[in-house]
Formats: structure tokens, sequence, C-alpha cells
């Protein structure tokens, strides 16, 4: 299937013309740039080359709030194409761990978010078998995912009709050992992704990486229908002649390549166990050898990852399969990667091998993991370029690394809204506090907000304290704070129910917010990460979805940073004001819908306990499909209409 752009919406302002000098480039430049200013619209930028390339992609995030909206907005634009999503599926996570000094060992401990584990299984297989496919992915991606030549040789298809590539089934009981082969698990009480049940001639089961039931129904040993049927009502949805089967994990491998890493892992120990003193020998012979046991038995145990070298058949040193391979593997060098806030996120990527190794060595040194653990890793920088065939930089401010690499910087500084970059202006620092109260009062009686930046927690927590003293409805965003409760609190920020965010690193919540006309950038002259020049343009940039917007700098001295930060945004100012006058655009805020506010019920309804019953449950059952969906705003406000209705229930009762 092809990609369908949702055509409701059109290019405007640069976006034609970064959309044009994108796709020449493609075959041109294996490293593209796109420098888009807040409010530009790169993001539908994005989504245009992919539709006129018609290419598959993969879109790379620095973190999961922001790969959740860039998801949201994906599906939107391709209501009719494989949207994916692929972020760590740990809502908690401990590594394992060893501290020497104290002799503490600290087991791993992790919680997992079984939605997003479905969503994972959901992006490989729609990898593998779509073309139309576009993955929002967070450094995720670089982590060991296994081999993908595995999980498509283990799948298998299924096919009422005697098509070529069907398997020959033998009833039900032979579907159910080969899903068990599959690592799917029988569950005839409760179905979930990656189970299934048997009753009778029917076979029901749950891809894993589907929501949906699948029905297989046998006439003796004869597969004759294959059903999709919706879990919660048993209604058949679709009725179809075949399906592709897939692996429920990533991390599947045929019985004969457990025999022979088995081997290899006993080796290994062999090798090991005379380097070591007589504990950690112990130690490491009583806990292999255990893992070896599990793996004989039931074909996996806890840790199976930390001897995915063995099982992939790697050498020493080879870098692990990840998500990427499933790209390379499918569609060769003939898909995109699009890397967002790229001045962010490849540093990230980075950093992830040296932090990984250092926490293994002390698991290795003391007998606790065998050096092969090290191989179970993220990817290097080296070797993640190894897959930038066709990259996308994306960023209002791309590192100096990526313009150099880049065969080409497009620019897309016109926003179409014609709202132009603020004016800054330098203050002195002596004072800035009370000159910041009597400018954040002049804002807020303008019907507008302020966003704060300071350089430390405690200077945040003190100014929050101070604000509110000055009667300042205030609030304080800091790194504790959940996903939930962050968007919760710009939400609020937005509805007026406060008027001024005090934060330190403002940039990384990608706060775009229509009704901020101020922002306030304490001991602008501090040179370091949060006041170097990219940090500085971006924070600036928060400001720039209002036309009575302005920034206030306050410092001593003019920095390198501060200069440079000023000149940049004068320039793009300059551009979208001669924009503006050519084409005769009266600049326009930008309008962003802030989800409503918790239903309110009317006197006539009161004494309907019933009815009130009903739509709780029906607005939880929505709730729950918005968090399923990402949809964290909608979620938020279908939790307070509920919350609301629960109150107003017992007020009834």
């Amino acid at each position: 299937m092809q990609f369908q752009l949702d055509q409701k919406l059109k290019p405007k302002g640069d976006q034609p013309k970064a959309i044009k000098q994108l796709v020449a480039g493609y075959k041109k430049h294996r490293y593209q740039t796109l420098l888009g200013v807040t409010g530009s619209g790169k993001t539908f930028t994005m989504a245009n080359v992919i539709s006129r390339l018609q290419r598959p992609a993969l879109i790379l995030s620095h973190n999961k709030t922001l790969a959740a909206q860039l998801y949201q907005e994906f599906q939107n634009f391709f209501p009719n194409n494989k949207v994916g999503y692929f972020v760590s599926y740990y809502d908690y996570y401990q590594p394992e761990s060893y501290l020497p000094k104290s002799d503490t060992y600290i087991e791993k401990d992790m919680s997992i978010n079984e939605q997003v584990e479905r969503m994972r299984m959901e992006a490989a297989g729609n990898i593998m078998s779509n073309d139309d496919v576009i993955i929002v992915s967070s450094v995720s991606c670089i982590y060991g995912f296994g081999n993908p030549d595995n999980f498509e040789s283990q799948s298998f298809f299924v096919s009422t009709k005697k098509a070529k590539n069907a398997i020959k089934l033998n009833g039900p009981d032979d579907l159910a050992r080969k899903l068990i082969e599959l690592q799917y698990e029988r569950n005839d009480i409760e179905l979930a992704p990656g189970r299934f049940r048997v009753k009778g001639d029917t076979v029901d089961a749950i891809m894993g990486g589907g929501t949906i039931i699948i029905r297989f129904s046998f006439f003796g040993d004869e597969l004759e229908k294959i059903k999709e049927v919706d879990p919660r009502t048993d209604k058949v949805l679709s009725q179809f002649d075949s399906l592709h089967i897939f692996p429920a994990k990533a991390f599947v491998a045929p019985e004969e390549d457990l025999k022979r890493a088995i081997v290899d892992i006993q080796n290994e120990l062999k090798e090991r166990l005379p380097k070591l003193d007589t504990v950690e020998a112990y130690r490491l012979k009583k806990r292999t050898e255990f893992d070896i046991e599990m793996m004989q038995q039931l074909g996996y145990c806890k840790g199976i990852e930390n001897y995915s070298r063995h099982i992939d058949g790697r050498r020493p040193g080879q870098p692990p399969y990840t998500l990427l391979d499933y790209f390379d593997y499918r569609f060769g060098q003939n898909w995109l990667m699009f890397i967002d806030e790229s001045h962010v996120t490849l540093p990230q990527v980075g950093g992830m091998y040296e932090g990984d190794h250092s926490r293994k060595k002390n698991l290795v040194d003391y007998g606790f993991r065998l050096p092969s653990a090290y191989d179970n890793r993220p990817l290097k920088i080296n070797e993640f370029a190894k897959y930038n065939h066709h990259v996308i930089y994306v960023s209002a401010t791309p590192a100096e690394e990526e313009v150099k690499k880049s065969g080409q910087v497009v620019e897309q500084i016109i926003r179409p809204t014609g709202v132009a970059d603020p004016p800054v202006e330098v203050r002195p620092i002596e004072g800035q506090v009370v000159d910041l109260i009597k400018e954040i009062k002049a804002t807020t009686d303008k019907g507008y907000r302020t966003l704060v930046t300071t350089l430390t927690k405690r200077m945040a927590e003190d100014l929050s304290q101070y604000l509110k003293e000055a009667g300042i409805k205030t609030e304080y965003l800091h790194s504790e704070i959940d996903t939930l409760e962050r968007i919760e609190i710009i939400k609020r920020l937005r509805l007026g129910k406060f008027d001024v965010l005090v934060g330190i690193n403002l940039l990384r919540e990608g706060l775009d917010i229509p009704e901020v006309a101020l922002v306030g950038i304490l001991d602008a002259d501090k040179e370091g990460f949060l006041r170097n020049e990219r940090s500085l343009i971006q924070t600036i940039g928060r400001a720039a979805r209002n036309i009575d917007s302005k920034v206030i700098l306050y410092a001593d001295k003019i920095t390198g940073s501060i200069k440079r930060a000023i000149g940049e945004t004068d320039r793009r100012r300059k551009i979208q004001l001669a924009y503006n006058k050519k084409h005769n655009i009266t600049p326009a805020s930008i309008k962003k819908l802030v989800a409503a506010e918790a239903v309110v019920i009317e006197p006539d309804e009161k004494g309907k306990e019933l009815d009130l019953d009903k739509l709780i449950l029906d607005l939880e059952g929505q709730m729950q499909a918005a968090a399923d969906r990402l949809d964290f705003e909608k979620a938020i406000e279908l939790r307070d209409k509920v919350d609301n209705l629960k109150l107003k229930l017992i007020n009834v009762k």
C-alpha cells in the first residue's frame, strides 16, 4: 500500500521549498539538515517528504514524551498507513549491577508496560510485512532486539486455501504446538497479547503485537476459517483466507541455534573460571549452569539477553541486532531516518555505550556474568552510522558536526501564521527579580502567560516561592514530575489556572504554548550548557507562537553566546517580517485547542444514578483507550470528567 497523506492540510510558508529541496536531495546526499524554527511546521514537512518519496521511515526522538507527541501527529497525517511506536517498555528499570566497595549485588528489577511491549512487537511485525511503515522511536532502537532473520524464518503462513507458502496444519493441537514454539503462552482463562487458548476445534490467539482476537476454526484437521473477533463483544469484525503469524517475542531462536548457543556458553564458562578467584568462580559457575538448565528445559531463562551473542551466533565485539536491522533486512538502504531535535538526540545516542559498558564491568569482573554479556549492549555511534543511508537531521539549532556532515542545510524560517521571532532585550542582573515581577504583571494583565528559566533547582524553588508571596500565581516544573503530571501542569497554565511557570531546563519539555507572551531568562551571561547559543535560541523560541511576545535576558555582560543568539533571532525575524510584507500577511498567534475542563452535570440530571454509573463506565473506557494510544491530554480530560461525575454520584446517593 502507498503512503496516503491526509489532504486537509497544504504546505505553506517555507514548507513547499523545504519539501522540494529535501526530496531532491534524497539521492544526492547521505545526510541533510532541516533547520526549522519553532512553529514552522517541521513535522508536517517530514510527513510530506515521506509521502513524496514513498519510502518507509524511522523518526528518532530523544525522549518518550516527544516520541508520543510525534506518534500522534504521524497517525493523524497518515490515518491509513502503518504508524508504529517503539520506546522502552519499562515503567521502572533498575539495571543489574554490583558495588564492590560494599559487596552489594543489585538484582535487575523492572516494571514492564504491557501496552508498550505490545506496540514494540507490532512495530517489528509491521516492518516485516508492510511497505507503508513509519516507526516513531526513542533511543530504544539502538538496543538489542533479536535477529530479524530468526524473527522472519520462525514465522509461518496459515491459509484456508491451498496457498503455496502456507504450512499444512493437522488440527488445533498442531497449531497450538507451533504457537508455543514461537513463545506464545497457552492460557485458557485470560487472553492477552502473546497468548492463546484452545476450545474444541477452535484456537483463539492474540498476536504478540495485536489487540484483536484471531479465531482459527477447524473442521477435523482442516483449517476452515480465520476471523478477527472483538475481545469485548465477541463480534466478528472480519474474515480472511490467510495470515502471517510472527513470534510473540523478539528474542526467538530455532532449536538448533539454542543447542549450539548452550555449547558455546559452556565453552566460554570453562575458559573463564580459571581466571577468577574462588568465590567469583563459584558464583559464576552456579549461576551460568542454572541458566543453561533453564534454557534446556524451557528454551528461555531470566536474563537470556546476556547470552544473546551466543544465541545470535555473533563474534565477540560484534554489535547486537536492533530495530534498525529490521529496516535493513526488509528494505535494504531504501528507507529514511529523521533524527528529531538532532542536537540533543545524537549526543544521547553517542553516550549510551560507555554507560552500559562501565556498569557491566563490575558484573563481569566479580563473577556475576560471562564476558559475552558485554555484547548485550546499545550500538556505538560509529555502528549507528552504518544504518545512516538517508538521514535528515531536524532541529532549530543543529550542531556544527551535523551541519558539516550534511550535503545541504534546508532552512525553514517562515511560519505559515506570519508570527515572527520575538524581540529580545538585555537588562542588568541587579534588580532582575523586581523588574521581572513588573513585566509578569503587565503580561498577566493582557491575559497572557510567562515562562521563567533559572540556572539551578534551588533558584527555581526560591523564585517560585517569592513570586507566590508577591501575589503571582506560579508553579514550578522540575525533573521529578512524571509525564502525565507535566502535561497536566502545562494544560493548567494554558487554561489560566496560574500565570507563571518557573523551570531550569524548559527546553526538554518541548513547550509550544501560544498563550506565552513573555520569556524571562535569569543570569543569561553565565556561559554553560543552559546558557550557550543553542540553548538560548531554543528558549527564545518558546515565545515564538504569540504576536505580542518578547524575551528578556538578564545579563551584566554580552557573552558570545548572547550576541550570536540575538543575531540569529534578529535574522529570522527580519526574514519573516519581509515575507509578511511581500505577501500581505497579517500575523496571527497560533491557535491550539486546550482539552476541555471537567463536565458539569446539570440540575435536571440529578437522581439519575444508573445513567451516571453508565456514563462513568463509558468515560473510563474512553480514558483507557486514550492512554493506550498515548493521547495523554485526552486521557487527563476524561479522568477529570470521571472524577467530577464520581463526586456528583456520591452527592446524589
